[in-house]
């Protein structure tokens, strides 16, 4: 069991709720639906909670700047309100069946949500309510997975949960190698030694330097949340 842990969600991981469909953009309910029971499991399990939500299924900062001749600066803004929009769906769901959440903002936007706060987000999982970070860092020139591991690392929590589109880390990638191989666990070391891309280099020297594990699962597989919390389904663990 872990006391507290933070579940990084891209934004794509909201836009589909079928494996295998291609749609990439826009908010699918039926996922955020899922996620949110998922959510409901640990939190009901007594494990703290904290999310940080990714915005790429409605903007990608990076992307927009490089298709549209904009600066890099606004395009990073336009990224972090991107996942305001995804955290305020996330956090409807999950206030829908029965769990208090609060929604923090790197950006300060008070109509909206709490202006983030360590001790705040620290006193609010204390109380039983789930915490969801969006806006990033609140700069430009910063991912959600640096997000992620920053306030993994602020607010002390034990594991970070990175969920994505396959279950586990994989020597290649498994949807262009039939020879990939799955690995189950593996140290950071290794990580870097073998050049996978499990977060940029930004965040994943964060977590390192903090000795945070890392757990990365399928969001399409059932229960995928709370069986990684537990030690069963398939992940693969870094540390």
């Amino acid at each position: 069991m872990y006391k507290r842990v933070l579940l990084k969600i891209s934004g794509e991981a909201l836009a589909s709720a079928e494996q295998s469909a291609e749609q990439s953009f826009g908010i699918d309910p039926r996922m955020v639906e899922k996620i949110a029971q998922d959510i409901k499991r640990v939190h009901d399990g007594g494990t703290e909670v904290v999310i940080v939500v990714g915005g790429g299924n409605i903007y990608r900062g990076l992307d927009g700047a490089a298709r549209h001749a904009m600066d890099r600066t606004t395009s990073d803004q336009m990224g972090m309100l991107a996942t305001v929009i995804n955290g305020l769906a996330l956090r409807s769901a999950i206030e829908s069946i029965g769990i208090h959440c609060r929604v923090m903002s790197a950006i300060s936007m008070p109509t909206i949500g709490e202006p983030y706060s360590q001790r705040r987000a620290s006193r609010h999982m204390e109380k039983g309510r789930v915490v969801i970070c969006v806006a990033g860092t609140g700069n430009p020139f910063f991912t959600t997975d640096t997000a992620a591991a920053l306030r993994a690392s602020e607010l002390s929590c034990d594991l970070l949960l990175k969920a994505t589109k396959v279950s586990g880390v994989y020597t290649k990638d498994p949807k262009l190698s039939n020879d990939a191989e799955f690995l189950p666990i593996i140290s950071y070391d290794d990580v870097l030694r073998l050049q996978l891309k499990i977060m940029d280099e930004t965040a994943f020297t964060l977590i390192k330097d903090n000795k945070i594990p890392i757990a990365v699962f399928s969001i399409y597989e059932p229960n995928g949340f709370y069986n990684t919390i537990h030690g069963t389904g398939t992940f693969t663990l870094i540390r």
